[in-house]
């Protein structure tokens, strides 16, 4: 478990730890810092391109280890709730916590970066070219399968199996998604530490992840995308 978090979202986890320390020790106060999500990494079209598809290709491999390790024991998919078994579930449950994330997790960004608690967010910084669109979806779905299936699906089926009490798993999966996004400040930790107690209970009762897949790739393309398409025209973005 330990190994396969250390390759992921554990590593993304202390990185953040130290970038929130830089930021806290910086010169300008942490309201006036900017942090770029899906930031352009090549002058030249094609191979920004080649990186940006690399980046979510391999990303994606602690996901593929996960379900490797779970495979040697029994039916990943099924433990994980990653099959097709229950569409309409998956995508009802999927929209409606999308929902019941989304529209607070705004405020509650507004509200820290206003406070001084957190950085301007830029949500995407890809050139106007006819893949951008196409990559931030991509990026939005990489982002939903491996913070999903690593930190809700096997982090909490692993901590279930050592003995560890309901609410000590849903807390230590909410405080390691929060603390991988301290990077953004501390509204990006407390926004996400709640929507990881909101996704672990959710996950507890229902032993599907597949919705907390849906939900997460929906709030992350509209981030991406509405970003990329409003940021010149709404202020507080």
């Amino acid at each position: 478990m330990l190994l396969v978090l250390g390759v992921s979202l554990g590593q993304s986890a202390v990185y953040a730890l130290v970038s929130i320390t830089a930021r806290l020790t910086a010169e300008r106060p942490l309201s006036q810092q900017t942090s770029t999500l899906n930031a352009s990494q090549s002058a030249r079209p094609y191979f920004d391109l080649a990186y940006q598809l690399l980046g979510i290709f391999f990303a994606l491999v602690p996901v593929l280890l996960a379900i490797h390790l779970l495979n040697r024991e029994r039916d990943a998919r099924a433990t994980l709730g990653l099959d097709l078994r229950r569409p309409w579930f998956d995508a009802r449950w999927g929209a409606g916590l999308a929902l019941l994330i989304g529209l607070p997790g705004v405020g509650l960004y507004v509200g820290a970066r206003e406070l001084g608690l957190n950085t301007t967010v830029v949500a995407a910084a890809l050139p106007d070219l006819w893949w951008a669109v196409p990559v931030l979806i991509l990026a939005a779905a990489q982002n939903a399968i491996l913070e999903e299936v690593v930190v809700v699906g096997y982090l909490m089926t692993r901590l279930e199996e050592m003995g560890w009490r309901v609410r000590a798993i849903i807390a230590t999966s909410a405080l390691l998604r929060g603390s991988y996004h301290l990077y953004q400040g501390f509204g990006g930790f407390v926004g996400n530490a709640v929507m990881g107690v909101i996704f672990g209970y959710f996950y507890l009762r229902t032993r599907r992840v597949l919705p907390l897949v849906i939900a997460h790739t929906l709030l992350d393309v509209v981030a991406f995308i509405g970003y990329t398409l409003l940021k010149d025209r709404v202020g507080w973005l």
